[in-house]
């Protein structure tokens, strides 16, 4: 028995439980038939009985955590209840009280009504109460809910009951709207990064494969891989061998070809062959796993505004009580001294505040980013200069043929020709690139000589043999190794950023200029950049200075730095962070040390590195380098709502203050005002995750 859940009887495929708690038939039922190998559920709330019909690979291990899952929301739902349990309660109390007081009932039925009313303003305010008297007795000071109890109290003084009740349920509401908007920014980062493998195939005994959940397999375990899938575990490849496209790891765009004895990496895809790969990582040791504990964590990284913001209220609490005192003194009006006392500035800046960072999160999850920390996001509104990596972020990382450059004797369909016939069964992106051109150029692409073999030199280049003569496709090192007849045609490709030479017989039919595309929407990313006062957009790269100006001139970009090594690009960072807040934008492992040093680093795309989103303070899980822009106009939104709360808090709560000193209105007035504006700006705060996203160039930036 495990969780309350007893397995009465099981067959292949069919399996009977006892649930000792009674749950809800059509929910239960719902929620199994929605786990991945169930195909019917059937619950008798009588009896406890839950028939399930399933998969015959489904371990009944798996089913009893998916079954315990579902208690467990009941018991989340069953909190959510508890922590509204106080609203309903002050409400409907505060109601009942007021339309007794004011009818022609009875002495005793009011005087009941009268202590109803009070005992539910003390315990539904027990924690904050308790909070804040242990606060005061440990730190010395008051808090936030120091001057809720005192007002509290206050009122119960003053026979007045009702005023305990708004205090109560409006503080509550508050409470609850922030509360809400933490936990739906969880949400937000957990549908984000979820993990899209769900099976794997588990070796058992005697080469049987099995398969099983990815929750189920453990270290030590052995798993076999097959074309088009995508590797489920960190391992060692002790069987098989293929070509594993490793660009979400390791940021190479270059697939490996893998083998007995290689490491493997969970998020990788197996483009050809098959493995059988022994379990070295599951779980939470995966990057996955570290990544969303991460973020959970992000939370508690404050932003300097929200430190601000605490300070700024927690010296706002002696302020309080001077004001009641004060206006005690002068007026000798114990009803406009408590209005100094329900009234505060504390729980609309520090709510307001920590909803709209919370939020902002939130909402940069929902839109595919990962925001790590709050701080990230006041600093991303103070920008001064962003710089950008070339390979991986300004640009796509696939390559195309640009331009071919035929030798005297030959025409480009000649070059295009030979490439592909040594190219035509290799996976590289840069042989992806040239049998892309020959099917545009419509090239019948040659046979090889039979039994000629495709010989890979790693690092250079490959060749094999046509007409019995030998095909070179590779670099200029490569060609030089060989001997071939090199001609003055290498003075037209200086400015090309890659270039594969290809000859045939000894001698060079020509060169292929392999260019990599910049990504869709840079473009308006840079536009959009601008436009929200980011003037200086510089590029890091490692190609050459040639290369690196055009790529400058057509993004319109102010500067560049070329043939820039990862300790230069940390220097570059650092060196323009002197003068303003810096964000730096990568994806390789040789971004790592830029990232690390920006004011806010940032990894972008599917192709990204581990070590990069490590070093990073936000991640971007697209390809769309125009949430660049749209996380720079987020961030300045949220400020911007965060300083509007600033100045709606303190302009609405003074002049009630003012008000209620004046004697214009009473405590209860005071009190219902105070609570509306904190509600109010915590809304304002919260609008940010509730607006559903634009359709224009500034998503974010325009919707919130």
């Amino acid at each position: 028995m495990m969780f309350g859940v007893k397995v009465a009887h099981s067959l292949p495929g069919r399996t009977r439980f006892y649930i000792t708690k009674q749950l809800e038939t059509s929910h239960i039922e719902t929620w199994l038939r929605s786990f991945p190998g169930v195909y019917s559920a059937s619950y008798n709330q009588v009896t406890g009985s839950l028939l399930i019909y399933h998969h015959i690979t489904l371990s009944l291990y798996s089913l009893k955590l998916f079954i315990h899952k579902y208690k467990h929301t009941l018991k989340q739902a069953a909190c959510s209840w508890k922590k509204a349990i106080p609203i309903i309660a002050s409400g409907t109390i505060f109601l009942v009280n007021w339309y007794l007081q004011r009818s022609s009932y009875p002495s005793i039925v009011k005087a009941l009504s009268y202590w109803v009313s009070t005992f539910t303003a003390i315990s539904t305010s027990y924690d904050v109460i308790k909070d804040g008297i242990v606060h005061v007795l440990k730190a010395g000071k008051g808090n936030a809910n120091t001057l809720t109890a005192a007002s509290i109290f206050a009122s119960l003084y003053m026979k007045n009951p009702g005023s305990a009740l708004i205090i109560t349920l409006m503080s509550t509401i508050s409470e609850l709207l922030t509360d809400y908007t933490s936990e739906q920014t969880k949400h937000y980062i957990h549908s984000v990064l979820k993990l899209d493998v769900s099976y794997a195939w588990r070796v058992k005994e005697k080469g049987v494969e099995e398969k099983v959940l990815v929750e189920d397999i453990q270290v030590g375990d052995k798993v076999v891989v097959f074309t088009g899938e995508k590797i489920p575990v960190d391992g060692i490849i002790i069987e098989g061998n293929g070509t594993a496209d490793e660009a979400s790891i390791t940021g190479e765009y270059m697939p490996r070809e893998v083998s007995g004895g290689d490491n493997v990496y969970a998020g990788s895809v197996l483009q050809s062959g098959h493995v059988t790969v022994t379990v070295e990582k599951v779980g939470e040791d995966t990057s996955l796993s570290k990544i969303v504990k991460l973020l959970e964590e992000a939370q508690d990284k404050r932003a300097p505004i929200q430190n601000i913001a605490d300070t700024v209220a927690e010296k706002m609490v002696p302020v309080s009580f001077g004001l009641a005192l004060l206006t005690f003194c002068f007026t000798r009006n114990l009803n406009r001294a408590m209005s100094m006392l329900v009234i505060d500035f504390i729980c609309g800046i520090k709510l307001s505040t920590a909803t709209a960072l919370y939020a902002s999160i939130g909402r940069a999850a929902k839109e595919g980013a990962i925001v790590k920390g709050s701080d990230h996001i006041e600093k991303m509104s103070k920008l001064n200069t962003v710089i950008l990596d070339k390979t991986g972020t300004i640009t796509e990382g696939t390559p195309v043929v640009q331009q071919v450059i035929a030798a005297e004797g030959f025409n480009q369909e000649d070059v295009i020709r030979l490439a592909a016939a040594a190219e035509k069964n290799s996976t590289h992106p840069i042989a992806d690139a040239i049998m892309k051109q020959a099917k545009d150029w419509n090239i019948l692409i040659p046979i090889r000589d039979n039994n000629a073999q495709v010989e890979t030199t790693v690092g250079k280049g490959i060749s094999t043999w046509l007409n019995g003569k030998r095909v070179v496709v590779g670099s200029l090192r490569f060609m030089n190794e060989l001997k071939v007849k090199t001609t003055n045609l290498l003075q037209q490709m200086q400015n090309d950023e890659n270039v594969i030479y290809v000859a045939y017989d000894q001698t060079l039919v020509g060169v292929v200029s392999i260019f990599d595309k910049i990504r869709s929407g840079m473009h308006r990313a840079v536009n959009n950049l601008r436009h929200q006062g980011i003037n200086d957009i510089i590029m890091l790269t490692g190609d050459k200075r040639t290369v690196a100006r055009e790529m400058a001139r057509r993004l319109k970009l102010n500067w560049y730095h070329a043939e820039a090594l990862p300790d230069d690009k940390a220097f570059y960072v650092k060196k323009y962070g002197r003068t303003g807040a810096v964000m730096m934008v990568g994806d390789g492992i040789n971004d790592a040390p830029a990232l690390a040093h920006a004011h806010v680093g940032v990894t972008m795309g599917a192709k990204r590195t581990d070590i990069a989103s490590e070093a990073s303070d936000v991640i971007i899980t697209s390809d769309n380098p125009e949430m660049l822009s749209e996380l720079v106009g987020l961030s300045k939104k949220t400020m911007n709502i965060i300083r509007q709360n600033f100045i709606a808090t303190f302009a609405i709560n003074g002049i009630a203050i003012l008000f209620g000193a004046l004697g214009i209105f009473s405590p209860i007035v005071g009190a219902a005002i105070h609570n509306a504006a904190t509600i109010g700006v915590v809304i304002n705060s919260a609008r940010i995750l509730w607006l559903g996203r634009e359709t224009n160039e500034s998503q974010i930036l325009r919707s919130a």
